[in-house]
């Protein structure tokens, strides 16, 4: 069974991440530089269950699976870097899409500057300590992340795929045998994920099973034959893709994921793909299109021309929006892509408003978290937060002009460190 890749932002990152080599572990560490896209080859591989979410700064906490007990491990803050790209049903994403216990897949970086990390920061070597339970690998102090994906986007990517083995069933919940291996002719990738690797994983009666546009139940294939109602049976080696969660697992078992979705055809994924690039694509055209600064062209009295680089992993129908001569809104942001200029009734009244000039595809493929797409902005009345290497926002003027959520920025007239990093202050004392 085939699955194709779903979407843009896999078509976009397959090539650049399926070149990379894993990261030596005798490197000096690195860190990403203001204005670069970074080598993926350089990153820090992991997984872990996502155990919280700030989604308006665009970070979180994941429990890392290392050596030791899994439910033993501490979670671990991430920050999604300003290009950092999410992956989720093999679709993009925003980290509000993704549901807690969810397994992602990651790809990260050592803070690019301490003083201005979003999340704590930890020693470099911090992912080959041990603690009493031998846990190695479970606090990477990589947690500022480019690539963000779960088992299914993981897996297209990758050109794997789920074969079933056997089903152990009783009162609609069990465990599956499955493995995961390389597709005929993928290449191997930069998680070094060629070999076949064996799993048990359990599932209940609340594990969705997707068939062309029908949603299963366990109950379901019982019912018609595919599984048995009490015992095993032997699977044959299906192909599917699993979505994979992690629960308390009974009978003492260090470390079992389970299945929280079953994709059993290719119209299913895809299916499931489709929905949620509609999702993502409103939700960029509510918040608009990140990019950063390369290069300003001040003139007088406040004009400028700005030239900025669109973030990559987008939807090709957002990309297309841009087109030379139209009306545009530019906006500076933090780190987390959160508006800086935001006024009183939200980012669009203070933003600088004028017309893209020029449209550039710059030459050689994009680095994982670039679109490849260079935009010139002439304005005039330029901000303060479009200066180069910067993050910027920036929307066509069709796209809708709404109000954003008050938390998704700052009021640039009563600007304060805690709006962005809250402090235990922000608690009444009694």
């Amino acid at each position: 069974m085939n699955f194709p890749l779903l979407s843009c932002v896999l078509a976009i990152v397959t090539a650049a991440v399926v070149a990379a080599p894993a990261t030596p572990a005798a490197e000096e560490p690195f860190r990403p530089q203001p204005g670069k896209f970074p080598p993926l080859e350089k990153a820090h591989a992991y997984r872990g269950e996502l155990v919280f979410v700030d989604h308006a700064n665009r970070r979180g906490s994941l429990r890392v699976a290392g050596s030791g007990v899994f439910r033993r491990n501490e979670p671990q803050p991430f920050a999604l870097l300003p290009y950092g790209m999410v992956g989720y049903h093999g679709a993009p994403a925003d980290l509000r899409d993704i549901p807690l216990g969810t397994v992602l897949h990651v790809r990260a970086f050592l803070p690019p500057d301490p003083k201005f990390s979003a999340v704590p920061v930890l020693p470099v070597n911090n992912k080959e300590k041990t603690s009493g339970y031998g846990d190695a690998g479970s606090a990477p102090a990589e947690n500022h992340v480019l690539l963000l994906e779960d088992k299914p986007s993981h897996c297209l990517r990758e050109g794997l795929v789920w074969k079933l083995k056997e089903v152990d069933l009783g009162n609609n919940e069990g465990a599956i045998v499955a493995t995961r291996e390389r597709k005929a002719g993928a290449a191997t990738g930069a998680g070094g994920e060629g070999k076949t690797t064996e799993e048990t994983l359990t599932f209940d009666a609340a594990t969705r099973i997707w068939r062309g546009r029908e949603y299963l139940t366990s109950a379901d294939m019982i019912a018609e034959g595919a599984w048995p109602k009490e015992g095993k049976k032997s699977l044959d080696g299906q192909a599917v893709l699993l979505g994979i969660t992690w629960k308390p697992t009974p009978g003492g078992v260090f470390t079992r994921f389970h299945i929280s979705d079953i994709w059993l055809d290719d119209a299913a994924m895809q299916r499931a793909a489709q929905v949620q690039t509609e999702t993502h694509k409103a939700f960029i055209r509510s918040r608009w299109m990140p990019a950063w600064v390369d290069a300003v062209e001040y003139g007088k009295f406040g004009r400028a021309t700005v030239t900025a680089t669109l973030f990559g992993g987008m939807d090709p129908a957002l990309y297309a929006d841009f087109k030379q001569g139209i009306t545009a809104v530019m906006n500076g942001v933090e780190n987390t892509l959160k508006h800086t200029e935001g006024g009183t009734a939200g980012p669009a009244q203070m933003a600088a408003r004028g017309k893209i000039l020029d449209i550039t595809k710059l030459p050689g493929e994009a680095p994982l978290g670039s679109s490849g797409i260079q935009i010139r902005f002439e304005t005039d009345l330029i901000t303060e937060g479009m200066r180069p290497t910067r993050a910027v926002r920036i929307r066509p003027a069709n796209w809708p002009d709404v109000h954003m959520p008050r938390e998704e920025y700052l009021d640039s007239g009563n600007f304060r460190h805690e709006d962005r990093f809250p402090t235990p202050a922000i608690f009444p004392k009694y």
